[in-house]
């Protein structure tokens, strides 16, 4: 076959997974005679959305550190060792020309071994505080995306490039006009909206906020755009039975109705999310998610925070204090507008090209 050859390794995640493919399909753009294979973990969703995209993926025996039961990881060793053997023979029969690291445990054992072969290997860190894995692996890279700038304490200088986290491209190319994406979730136009999003998983702690001050939406004459989770959706139809003002759903498949429809947005702080919102330019209360690995998502937050481009709540105060500072800031025009200005400086919409000429550029040097 002719063309460059690429692994794509790494996901657990839709943070590390669409910014992957992504990167996959404008190197496919820039280079039409590529070949790709990614490589993940057994029984996780890239597995399921890899080849959805339209890729080839092959999966390693690999569990990632269980933080919360030690004795979970009494076979952790040895699923590395088989994981270390996997990779020598994808990578054997593959023969990459380069090895992109995108996070998640299963990149670990990809980008080691092809380094110790000498092979190009790239990095993407989409969030503000660097993975184990990713810091190990940023001492042999070619080069190192990041979704942020001040990673110099996580990995060389020299190696750094603020590229940004690639987003979908629906996100980027928001064209349906506000009442039309308001009619979309059956509210009314011209009316504040307040958008919830917790995950595909929902957010434990800001649902039951919500729950506890549903009453406040109706009194201060807001709408909302509720994104449960699957845990928690039945609980949230029935909360809302007879509650015009509100549409909920488990998952919504349309974000960019959803963030074009909102006026303020409630969100956890993953790094997918603190990019899209950056992109669409919208006042955003955060509640981290506090286990997240290395606390990541309350650096993601911190990071905008400092720069006066958000607010953040702690997931142990939201039950009391999340609603409240919505509605606050929902009164609050000039602090929403100001948030606004400095949330859009740090938006970075063209990163799967800068990732993927980048890599070309080594390439064909």
């Amino acid at each position: 076959m002719n063309g460059k050859r690429f692994i794509i390794a790494g996901g657990g995640t839709g943070g590390h997974i669409f910014p992957a493919i992504a990167i996959a399909n404008t190197l496919k753009q820039l280079s039409p005679d590529a070949n790709f294979l990614f490589v993940g973990a057994k029984g996780k969703m890239e597995m399921e959305k890899v080849p959805q995209a339209g890729y080839d993926i092959e999966g390693l025996t690999i569990a990632g550190l269980n933080r919360s039961s030690l004795i979970k990881n009494i076979g952790l060793p040895i699923k590395l060792i088989q994981s270390f053997i996997q990779v020598s023979r994808i990578i054997k029969r593959f023969k990459p020309d380069a090895v992109i690291g995108v996070g998640g445990y299963s990149s670990f054992p990809v980008l080691r071994f092809a380094q110790s072969k000498g092979i190009p290997t790239f990095i993407h860190e989409a969030n503000s505080f660097a993975g184990k894995s990713n810091m190990m692996l940023g001492k042999k890279a070619i080069k190192i995306f990041t979704a942020t700038d001040g990673m110099e304490r996580f990995f060389p200088k020299e190696k750094i490039i603020v590229s940004g986290n690639p987003v979908r491209k629906a996100i980027l190319n928001i064209d349906t006009d506000h009442t039309t994406c308001i009619n979309h979730f059956g509210l009314i136009a011209g009316k504040k909206t307040v958008l919830c999003v917790g995950g595909s998983l929902g957010a434990k702690s800001i649902n039951e906020a919500i729950e506890k001050n549903i009453h406040l939406f109706e009194e201060n004459n807001l709408q909302l755009i509720w994104q449960t989770g699957k845990p928690f959706i039945e609980r949230a139809r029935a909360i809302c039975a007879d509650k015009k003002n509100v549409y909920v759903s488990d998952f919504i498949t349309q974000m960019e109705y959803a963030y074009s429809a909102a006026d303020v947005v409630i969100s956890r702080s993953g790094a997918m999310s603190v990019s899209e919102l950056c992109i669409v330019a919208k006042p955003v209360v955060f509640v981290p998610y506090p286990h997240a690995a290395e606390d990541h998502q309350t650096a993601n937050a911190k990071k905008l925070v400092n720069k006066n481009a958000a607010l953040l709540i702690e997931d142990k105060a939201a039950l009391n204090k999340l609603i409240p500072a919505v509605i606050e800031l929902m009164n609050n025009k000039i602090q929403q507008e100001t948030l606004q200005s400095n949330i859009r400086k740090l938006s970075i919409s063209n990163a799967d090209e800068i990732v993927a000429k980048e890599i070309l550029n080594y390439l064909n040097r």
